[in-house]
């Protein structure tokens, strides 16, 4: 006994002696910010120039004319101590499930193996549904709501977990991005915008939008039944047209349940009626969920032009995360200078922004830089120094074309802090993720027809967890056709190695392969479990010449790292 308490006073002397230290180092951190603050802003570098005169300015700098004014506002100073996160799964109020349940309207029959399959998933991993619906609570208000105002089943606002999981920032090597998983083309077909700035694909108000519109087209297209309308959201309306013209020429069935559809499809619309069941009777299948509050998460605040978020999260008591996690959309440390001009903000925090914005003038809202044209600086060289876009210094300083001269200044916007404090953007997040450093060596394998997270990660011998972890995905996302994912496999024996009698171990096979339209070197060597290098030495290939089909090409592969491959 003496000794536990001799060690428990030991502890609690170094317990207090660790605060007495952090104390003086906090104290002397907030003196070294307020000296950088003001050492920043004597800086002629870094000045804030008023909106009102910046195109003046920009004509008189351009010209070689000193600007006029030499008592240039500047920059709102920020706050730097840590602030209280904003914890949003935290809400209280009225749950918001017996409202989604009372608009429930989908045909979902609980007899369909493949519905009962998805439900038992999903009793098996609560903490996945927990986790989701945690993330979903900013989200499933507003998208319910939007259900409501179309007549459309409530069951559709729970599409979002099927497709990211709730995630605004997932990202696919398909280039489907967004809550709503559009891609590219689709995306713009509806009208969402993509540029450097900005990606209305991951924008919550637009892409939810942009997904009830084409779900509602799908749903004309297929005369009413919206599982048919689902299918053709995950694997396109020709898709569906074509599965629906063969089962009629056969006098078959022509409704999803008896559709010859691909693997993905398949699975896709039962798992959105299986997580409506599990919402609809949480208790049948022994499964507690989180309370989602029925009232809105955030209020849709209009800026009235291009802000910089770090001083938008500063106006609203915000960090930097949780300011993008509602407004994923946007690429960079701004909003987009042609717009839209507005941020979403939680609830609880709106009018607190709403307040402090209109008293910010709107010259304070953005941070300006008179910078000095260096020889051999051209717009984009500039533009990219400095984060910003060549159109937005061309809009500022009324430049027509792309010539510039040294000498010269431009007047430039930047951001008011270093571009580390700032959230990446989605596909910058993905790119980290995947080039970190780890054990073993960074492949890739193509998604191609059939293949599950399971499959693939059984060929690399990975766990699928660490598959979907690797290329920012959930373990229940779905697949696509062509798309490229990260796998860090774990460094085997070469195949060079010789067993004891100097003979090739009894596992290694000689392989005749015959080069097929698509093929290349990492893709056979992803096929086989071989590298790259091999490859070439064992065929003599010049690395800089192209595979052709129908050229053969000698492998020596291990069977024993196979998966059904030879």
């Amino acid at each position: 006994m003496n000794w536990i308490k001799r060690t428990m006073n030991k502890n609690i002397t170094l317990l207090v002696l660790s605060t007495l230290l952090l104390t003086a180092c906090a104290s002397q951190q907030q003196k070294s910010s307020v000296a950088a603050s003001k050492s920043q802003t004597n800086s002629n570098e870094t000045r804030a120039i008023p909106l009102s005169e910046e195109v003046i300015a920009a004509l008189q700098v351009t010209r070689g004319e000193p600007i006029v004014s030499t008592e240039i506002p500047a920059t709102t100073a920020f706050k730097t101590e840590t602030r209280p996160r904003y914890k949003q799964a935290t809400r209280s109020g009225p749950s918001i499930w017996p409202r989604l349940r009372s608009g429930y309207a989908l045909n979902a029959s609980m007899k369909q193996s493949r519905v009962r399959s998805e439900i038992s998933y999903y009793q098996r991993h609560p903490s996945y549904i927990k986790r989701v619906l945690d993330r979903g609570d900013r989200y499933l208000h507003y998208i319910l709501e939007q259900t409501e105002k179309r007549g459309i089943p409530n069951e559709i606002a729970l599409l979002p977990i099927v497709e990211s999981a709730f995630h605004p920032f997932a990202y696919s090597h398909g280039r489907a991005a967004g809550l709503w998983q559009f891609i590219p083309g689709t995306g713009k077909h509806f009208g969402l915008k993509q540029n450097w700035w900005y990606d209305g694909r991951r924008d919550v108000i637009a892409s939810t939008d942009a997904a009830l519109n084409y779900l509602q087209s799908l749903h004309r297209r297929f005369d009413g039944d919206w599982l048919l309308a689902l299918a053709a959201y995950n694997s396109g309306g020709g898709t569906v047209n074509k599965a629906v013209r063969k089962n009629r020429k056969a006098g078959k069935p022509i409704d999803f349940w008896n559709l010859d559809l691909p693997k993905e499809t398949r699975g896709y619309v039962p798992k959105l009626l299986a997580i409506s069941a599990v919402l609809k009777n949480p208790s049948r299948y022994n499964i507690d969920l989180p309370n989602v509050a029925n009232k809105p998460a955030f209020e849709i605040i209009e800026t009235g032009g291009q802000i910089d978020l770090a001083l938008a999260a500063d106006l609203a008591g915000l960090s930097m995360d949780e300011l993008y996690w509602f407004n994923p959309a946007y690429n960079q440390w701004a909003t987009d200078p042609s717009g839209p001009h507005q941020l979403l903000i939680p609830s609880n925090r709106a009018a607190q922004f709403s307040d402090k914005l209109a008293k910010l003038p709107k010259e304070k809202r953005i941070k300006w830089k008179r910078y000095k044209i260096a020889n051999g600086d051209v717009l984009g060289k500039v533009a990219k120094r400095h984060s910003t876009s060549v159109d937005l210094i061309r809009k500022v300083n009324d430049i027509k074309g792309n010539n510039i001269r040294a000498g010269k200044y431009l007047i430039i916007p930047v951001a008011t802090r270093s571009l580390n404090n700032y959230t990446l953007s989605a596909q910058q997040r993905l790119a980290s993720k995947q080039n970190r450093p780890r054990k073993g060596s960074k492949q890739h394998h193509i998604v191609r027809k059939g293949d599950t997270l399971w499959d693939i990660s059984r060929k690399y011998g990975v766990s699928s967890g660490a598959l979907a972890k690797w290329n920012n995905m959930a373990p229940r996302d779905t697949l696509r056709l062509g798309q490229k994912l990260v796998v860090w496999v774990k460094p085997k024996s070469s195949n060079k190695v010789a067993s004891s009698n100097g003979r090739p171990p009894a596992s290694i096979r000689s392989v005749r392969y015959t080069v097929r339209s698509g093929d290349s070197l990492a893709r056979i060597s992803n096929k086989f479990n071989v590298s790259v290098k091999d490859l070439l030495r064992w065929n003599k290939i010049n690395k800089k010449k192209y595979l052709q089909p129908g050229q053969k090409l000698t492998l020596y592969v291990d069977v024993t790292q196979q998966s059904g491959n030879i």
